[in-house]
This record gives C-alpha cells, structure tokens and sequence, in this order.
C-alpha cells in the first residue's frame, strides 16, 4: 500500500504552481493514495502471454509516391518574377 503524506502532496501542487486550502491538500493525499493503490493493484495482473499494445486501430502511415510536379512555366520566366534575383536564383532579404 503507498502511502503519500501531506508534504507529499503540497511539494506536487507546489510543482504544479497550484495554490491550494488545507482542506484541496487533504482532498489530494486522499486521491493521490487511491490512485497509487489501483496502480498497485494493476502491477498484480498476470500478463503472462499478453502481447504489448501500442496502438489498436489497426491502422498505417500510408506515404504517397513523390512526383515531381513539371510545370509549363520555365525557371527563366519565374525568375524574371522575381524582385531580385541573383546568380540564377531569386534573391530575398536577410531574416537573421
């Protein structure tokens, strides 16, 4: 059986930047040993040939082919688009 104290409990809402009574706190020590006790219980279980689950959808990344999109407009008239170009390429401002 876990125990949690009340110093545990006001550390964690501490953690959590949770402000709480005296009285949340308690509530708290309370839920958190409930809740430590059915893990407890859970860690009981046979699992004795039960495979582990990830995930049971069933379902898979379903990746598409890369195409490359040729398109009719050539690289010289996208360029002459552009603002500013440089060296064959379109020439855009310093982020950094």
């Amino acid at each position: 059986m876990s125990t949690i104290t009340n110093d545990d409990a006001r550390h964690l809402a501490q953690l959590s930047s949770l402000q709480l009574s005296d009285d949340e706190v308690a509530d708290l020590q309370v839920d958190l040993k409930n809740i430590l006790n059915y893990i407890d219980q859970l860690a009981e279980l046979d699992t004795t040939g039960v495979e582990p689950t990830y995930q049971v959808t069933g379902l898979e990344n379903i990746w598409r082919d890369d195409v490359i999109d040729v398109s009719s407009v050539g690289r010289e008239q996208l360029l002459t688009l552009a603002p500013d170009q440089a060296n064959d390429s379109v020439k855009v401002p310093q982020v950094l």
